[in-house]
């Protein structure tokens, strides 16, 4: 048997990936986060599967299910929110079951902070104005945050931010990231992107707090900082420009020529 972690991906039914869809259809045993994966996705499971919500399980619980399946010979759906590579608490997973010899293979999902882009429209890089991207997070109850991975430290780049798990810290992300970005500089607050009950908070820094306090949004919102956010004035891309010559354009031009 296998234990496949699955990424659900951000919130909406049809952004998962095929191959997980199809490995949810056919695992006799699902183990899903409730809090975040749609009813929808683990409703594909085949008739008769176990489809267990593991949000009010601990760490030993699941293993254990995970172990009873493995005796059993049953493949397991492990499904998680978004991709699992980000804040996906499967390194604790994969270690038991390294221990144990049960196998394991990773399908990566929509991260919730492309999922947030996209319904955005919007890109997280722009030429001249920002060209990396930060994901990163605030200190909460689950685990502190390394002191050289503060925002007072990161924000010196001047890159796209996407903060996760921060909606309570707003006074912290605000007091941390102005002296870089300036009071002004664009923040957008996303409640559950891609789920039907979305909303989109387009502020300040500045403002960003008691907008936020004023949607009573406490939970689940990504949270972007950047000045690329509503820029119209960046420089275009070299890459589509007509004199700027590559492997494949000098390609196609040479065979028009031939033809």
């Amino acid at each position: 048997m296998t234990v496949y972690f699955i990424g659900a991906g951000p919130g909406a039914p049809d952004l998962i990936t095929l191959r997980g869809q199809r490995l949810i259809e056919r695992c006799p045993v699902c183990l899903y986060a409730g809090s975040l994966v749609p009813a929808e996705i683990v409703a594909a499971a085949p008739p008769g599967a176990l489809v267990r919500d593991t949000a009010p399980l601990h760490l030993d619980e699941i293993v254990a299910e995970i172990e009873r399946a493995h005796v059993a010979g049953h493949d397991v759906a492990r499904v998680h929110s978004g991709d699992p590579s980000i804040y996906g608490a499967v390194a604790e997973q994969m270690r038991r079951l390294d221990t144990l010899g049960i196998p394991y293979e990773v399908v990566p999902g929509v991260p919730a902070f492309a999922g947030a882009a996209a319904r955005l429209a919007t890109e997280l890089t722009l030429p001249e104005i920002s060209q990396t991207i930060i994901l990163t997070r605030t200190s909460g109850k689950a685990s502190p945050m390394p002191p050289r991975e503060s925002l007072e430290m990161l924000g010196q780049s001047g890159a796209t931010l996407a903060i996760h798990l921060s909606v309570r810290n707003l006074a912290y992300v605000e007091a941390a990231l102005t002296p870089h970005y300036g009071a002004d500089c664009p923040a957008i607050v996303i409640y559950r992107a891609t789920w039907p009950d979305e909303e989109i908070i387009v502020t300040t820094l500045a403002e960003m707090r008691t907008r936020v306090r004023e949607e009573k949004i406490t939970r689940t919102a990504l949270i972007f900082v950047g000045r690329v956010f509503g820029e119209t004035r960046f420089r275009d891309s070299r890459l589509y420009a007509a004199d700027f010559a590559h492997v494949l354009r000098n390609a196609g031009k040479k065979k028009q020529r031939a033809g």
